[in-house]
């Protein structure tokens, strides 16, 4: 009998071994290949005409693409929707009517989608359907101009006449029945062009783009005669914005480009008078601020940080009668109109790492909370009656499904999809740990998810390894799954497997504390993000299991910055950095999206100094720890030039303790599942080597 050495039964031992464990189990191409562990989130589309259900996508495949589904308000009767997929629709104030558009034309249909007839075909791609406050007519742009049609009397005036390197129009509302009209103008003829090349084409295409703020006009035309008078221009941020129910005022909400000052205008079309209803200033950066009119009143329901938390306020359309509805130190963050004299918000009273909702009656300022269950949610949506919101909601290890609420009757949360597959039950996931605790500082509370290792052995202490969320301000340490990072939410519970521990901190930056939390990291990115993270490790270092001198860090976009950023300047704290698609050098950011850096580091012309310290291309030249560099070649956020510049640096300064690996066809956010695979089996594997290994040294 020919024997059969023992290295090939064990190659046929680990064979078997990979076969069984097919997709029911937790490796890495699993975490990104399709069908996906955790399935695909359902993702609300609009509800039906009748209020009685919504629209989602999803594929209960657990694959991309996905399809349209629709699920009754009740929970019942979830099915493939034989709708079409929603396109655009604006019902008239009367609900009577309603204009579609399709291919560039214009179409009119009674309130149940029926008796659909043409508008208009006339040349040129109508869009930008506005409603007369009577329902008699339309405003809409063609080819860049202005034009008005009557529903009932037909008839079609073009109210603008723009020169040829003149800029297109806006319609944002019309004032006084059908006589005037709010339009805007944005004059980018002065932005500059930056370069994001792609290379897999046959030959390279330079991939150029005009990046950054136009000049804004905002005038109010006569619709009568065409007479457009100039309200204000210049060079800011318009938020909220539209018309009062009386169709006396007109509201925007406006800030400067750098975000440190707010002014919440109103003009008034009877006097023809435009004033500051509001206004805010900060040294920081202005956040999350949104307003909005009553139902059939003229009072303002508006947000503002100015207490230092996002608080709900109304105001009169004059400016008297200013009331702050709610206060404390917590944030709202999402918030409605259910009647004129009610509201639904939701907000972190409860904890920062949950969300739940509260109505409050506004002539009485009672305060109800309609959700008790400890969960995150997310994604609001009020129904167009009112009488449903749905959102999404998650908690640990349960990935988020859609949710709604009976407004009318909100004795429970319905769960209106089902959309986790079977076999990620099968998986012995972790249940992450959440911290509350006190920084450095003594008064900053900060908050951290723990994973701790599979099996863990006592007087053991394993290696850590740090993620860092991207967006900078963004909030990711929550009760629940993460909508944003899911599939590293699945790569750190590989990690677990593998015996390590994985920790996340909302660093000063993140959202959901308040502004000082926010603002803390201005004109210095990364200082206080470092010493935040710091405290973490700190944290479960002092439990006894996390062996501090085996610490790894990674992160993507603004989290790859950090990992460069912490590796150069905390070296004791920090043994390797992965750095996915890194902000190294935050000039280069200024010019792709100065909307984001501008608020926070100033304009590197007069803040060059701000630059300099935030920006790890200026410690390249001291950096002591391994550091692998992964990047997209086409990334047109944060463009392949940060990573090349990083590289030139190490290379010059002679340093040979560092890897790069490029994804020629992935932009910043990666679409391939072999990249995503390809990417972290990389990482992984860093981190083997640079981290664990550390304790046979």
């Amino acid at each position: 009998m020919k024997r059969i050495p023992i290295s090939l039964l064990l190659l046929f031992g680990l064979v078997l071994h990979i076969q069984a464990q097919g997709l029911d189990t937790l490796q890495l191409k699993t975490i990104f290949h399709e069908p996906y562990l955790a399935g695909v989130r359902p993702a609300l589309q609009g509800f039906s005409d009748d209020g009685k259900k919504i629209y989602f996508s999803w594929n209960e495949e657990h694959k991309q693409p996905t399809v349209r589904y629709e699920v009754e308000l009740t929970g019942k009767n979830l099915k493939k929707s034989e709708d079409s997929s929603p396109g655009f629709r604006s019902e008239s104030p009367d609900k009577r009517y309603a204009v579609t558009t399709q291919n560039g034309d214009l179409f009119i249909t009674n309130a149940k989608g029926e008796e659909r007839r043409l508008l208009s075909g006339l040349s040129g791609n109508e869009a930008g359907v506005v409603w007369s406050g009577d329902s008699k007519h339309i405003a809409y742009i063609m080819n860049g101009n202005v034009y008005i049609m009557g529903i009932e009397q037909p008839m079609v005036k073009q109210i603008t006449q723009k020169g040829s390197n003149e800029p297109n129009y806006s319609v944002l509302g019309w004032g006084l029945g059908n006589q005037k009209l709010i339009v805007s103008q944005t004059d980018n003829s002065e932005l500059k062009e930056v370069f994001f090349p792609r290379y897999v084409e046959k030959f390279v295409q330079p991939g150029g783009s005009r990046r950054g703020f136009g000049n804004v006009t905002l005038s109010v035309i006569n619709i009568s005669d065409n007479k457009k008078s100039e309200l204000f221009s210049g060079v800011y941020r318009l938020g909220a914005r539209g018309v009062s129910p009386s169709e006396r005022y007109f509201m925007v909400d406006r800030t400067d480009v750098a975000q440190k000052k707010r002014e919440l205008m109103m003009y008034d079309f009877s006097s023809s008078t435009m004033s500051t209803l509001f206004a805010d200033s900060t040294q920081g950066w202005m956040s999350g601020h949104t307003a909005s009119f009553g139902i059939n009143t003229d009072l303002v329901l508006f947000t503002s940080e100015r207490d230092g938390w996002n608080h709900l306020y109304t105001i009169n359309p004059d400016g008297s009668g200013i009331r702050q509805l709610t206060k404390g130190n917590f944030e709202v963050d999402w918030h409605a109109w259910l009647s004129d004299n009610s509201i639904l918000y939701a907000s972190t009273e409860v904890d920062p790492g949950e969300r739940h909702l509260y109505t409050m009656v506004l002539s009485s300022g009672v305060v109800r909370q309609i959700t008790s269950t400890e969960a995150y949610r997310e994604s609001f949506r009020l129904s167009p009656d009112r009488k449903h919101v749905v959102y999404e909601r998650t908690f640990w290890n349960q990935p988020e499904d859609l949710y709604a609420i009976n407004l009318l009757n909100y004795k429970e949360e319905i769960r209106l999809t089902n959309s986790v597959p079977d076999r990620f039950g099968n998986i012995g996931w972790q249940v992450p740990e959440y911290h509350r605790f006190t920084g450095r500082d003594g008064s900053t509370m900060l908050s951290m998810s723990v994973f701790k290792p599979q099996n863990m052995k006592p007087d053991t202490k394993y290696p850590v390894i740090v993620f860092v969320h991207g967006a900078g301000s963004l909030q990711n340490v929550y009760k629940g799954w993460s909508n944003s990072y899911w599939r590293e939410y699945l790569f750190h519970q590989y990690l677990n497997q593998q015996g390590y521990v994985v920790i996340e901190v909302d660093y000063r930056h993140s959202l959901g504390y308040g502004r000082k939390f926010r603002e803390d990291v201005t004109n210095w990115m990364g200082r206080y993000e470092l010493e935040d993270i710091i405290d973490g490790l700190d944290r479960v270092g002092a439990a006894g299991y996390a062996d501090l001198d085996r610490v790894g860090i990674y992160g993507g976009s603004y989290g790859g910055f950090m990992s460069l950023y912490a590796v150069s300047n905390a070296p004791d704290r920090i043994h390797a950095a992965a750095a996915l698609r890194a902000v190294t050098n935050w000039e280069n950011y200024f010019w792709a999206n100065p909307g984001y850096t501008w608020p926070r580091l100033g304009h590197p012309d007069v803040d060059s100094l701000n630059y300099k310290l935030s920006s790890p291309l200026s410690y390249a030249d001291t950096l002591s720890r391994p550091v692998y560099i992964l990047h997209g070649l086409i990334d047109d956020n944060v463009g392949f030039q940060d990573a090349v510049q990083y590289v030139e640096r190490l290379i010059q300064t002679g340093n040979e303790r560092f890897d790069m690996m490029m994804y020629p066809s992935e932009r910043h956010s990666f679409v391939d599942p072999d990249a995503w695979y390809d990417e972290y089996r990389r990482m992984f594997y860093f981190f083997e080597k640079e981290v664990k290994r550390k304790a046979e040294e």
